[in-house]
């Protein structure tokens, strides 16, 4: 499939709402607005159709829901006052973008690959929070940051084990939008560091899961590299496929070399 025939495809999947698409061959994007709103989303092609190449019709209608509810949270006045419960703390890649239709999201640096941005909870979608919102409420970043820290560690968490080959992995898995979020939580890390016997590391491949792992051999990683990488392509919001290593309360990114070797990104001389 091509891009043109991907615009038509989403347009006929699209034709019941009264989007504008706009469609720039030169860039490969896809722009879908609200001509109510004047708002709308850009799309990279090329992204879209290596998923529809993987899933079919399942990326297709998972692409529809995400520009359907988006548009619709866009319609949303973005009043924060009285729905202090719904904001979470949300987990993004470094690339993602700093500003939605020219006005700046409020985010703060994490690691070298990701960054903490912040969400309004509202059911089926999200809205991030920028300065606009934050400057009607005349809330400062700090009462943003707490608020957001408590709420995330009320959540509830769904764990899995499994055991690959002398290695322990968890995943947290409970599908409520913030899994990746719980990297945030000093609680839950400090919690598995007294459990793991061999290195710990930390993978937050795409938004839906945080992955804690118990490294006790060299084969740990190669396991590690393969699952953060499987998760990061078929994630509906990839985050990275680098994982961390845990130590000190602090992540150091590493590469998973040949021969199952690990490198840290920085550092390495202090790690050894």
């Amino acid at each position: 499939m091509n891009s043109e025939q991907m615009v038509e495809l989403l347009k006929e999947k699209l034709n019941d709402y009264s989007f504008h698409f706009s469609f720039n061959r030169k860039k490969d994007t896809l722009r879908i607005e609200d001509p109510e709103l004047k708002k709308g989303l850009r799309l990279s092609l090329p992204g879209i159709i290596s998923k529809w190449n993987e899933k079919k019709e399942k990326a297709i209608d998972e692409f529809v829901y995400y520009i359907t509810e988006s548009l619709s949270a866009m319609k949303n006045e973005g009043a924060l006052s009285g729905k202090e419960k719904q904001i979470y703390p949300v987990i993004r890649s470094t690339s993602f973008p700093v500003e939605s239709n020219g006005v700046p999201l409020i985010f703060e640096d994490h690691t070298a690959e990701t960054r903490i941005y912040y969400a309004l909870d509202l059911g089926n979608s999200y809205r991030l929070i920028d300065e606009q919102m934050m400057k009607k409420e005349n809330w400062t970043r700090q009462q943003l940051k707490e608020m957001a820290a408590f709420n995330l560690r009320s959540l509830p968490t769904k764990v899995k084990e499994d055991k690959v080959a002398g290695n322990v992995f968890y995943f947290f898995n409970s599908n409520d939008g913030y899994d990746a979020s719980r990297i945030l939580n000093e609680s839950i890390l400090k919690e598995y560091e007294s459990k793991v016997q061999g290195d710990m590391t930390v993978s937050v491949p795409h938004q839906d899961v945080l992955i804690i792992g118990d490294i006790r051999n060299e084969t740990g990683y190669d396991v590690l590299a393969q699952l953060t990488m499987s998760f990061f392509t078929n994630g509906r919001v990839p985050i990275t496929a680098l994982s961390f290593i845990y130590e000190n309360k602090k992540l150091e990114p590493i590469f998973i070399l040949a021969k199952n070797r690990r490198k840290l990104t920085k550092g390495d001389d202090d790690k050894q």
